[in-house]
């Protein structure tokens, strides 16, 4: 999908008001403006704080094959405007072709892939990308995301442009928001969940946002990454 039929697609999808007739999060001006400065002080502290561990990470990376450290996919965020979401690379530098080599011959990982667009036993995935994955430290990258002002710190995970099909009519909520670091699908199983299971919980959160619900998030993400529940 292209970034011109993603931002048509976004302009023609009406947001619908919350129930209470209190606009969503991203739609109003004030909450936007409270969002978006925890975001920063957030992200900015946590970069600081791990810088250390940013650096080992990376050299990780780049000694375990000598590719490139980072990876840059390509996502939708608020409005469908499509971004380069940053991740410490954790795939083989010939993934695709690897990715379709084992689908070809598993038509059970086929069915996993269409249903969730993940696999448990992902042959991509280098053996320090496995690690990072479980840990989520591959996700660190998103911290400058967030300082772009392409993603914030807690909402729906982003998605690629194939995905929104599989939204439905509650696209809606997540062309709403930026989409988060963390969200309330990160903290109630990830992958463990099916994806309708993760559209109602994004679509959730969109219509029922506060702060106190990104801050309650936040806090549990931190078992959870350290549990690993749901990730691979």
């Amino acid at each position: 999908m292209s970034a011109e039929l993603s931002s048509q697609l976004a302009s023609n999808v009406k947001v619908k008001p919350r129930q209470d007739g209190a606009p969503f999060v991203g739609r109003s001006p004030d909450r936007a403006l409270s969002k978006r400065g925890f975001d920063i002080v957030f992200a900015l502290s946590v970069l600081l704080l791990l810088l250390p561990l940013f650096v080992v990470v990376a050299a990780a990376v780049r000694l375990g094959d000598g590719g490139p450290i980072f990876y840059r996919h390509r996502r939708v965020g608020r409005d469908g405007r499509l971004f380069g979401c940053l991740k410490f690379r954790t795939m083989r530098q010939d993934s695709q072709a690897a990715l379709e080599a084992y689908l070809a011959k598993d038509p059970a990982a086929r069915q996993e892939w269409l249903e969730t667009r993940k696999i448990k036993n992902d042959p991509r995935v280098t053996a320090v990308g496995s690690y990072l994955r479980k840990t989520s430290l591959d996700e660190l990258p998103q911290l400058l995301n967030i300082l772009a002002g392409q993603m914030s710190v807690v909402g729906p995970r982003p998605i690629v442009p194939d995905e929104i099909a599989m939204y439905g009519s509650e696209v809606q909520h997540y062309l709403a928001v930026r989409p988060g670091l963390t969200g309330a699908w990160q903290v109630s199983g990830r992958n463990d969940t099916s994806y309708a299971e993760r559209v109602r919980l994004d679509s959730q959160y969109v219509q029922n946002w506060s702060f106190g619900t990104d801050l309650f998030i936040v806090v549990r993400t931190v078992p959870a990454v350290f549990m690993s529940r749901g990730s691979y």
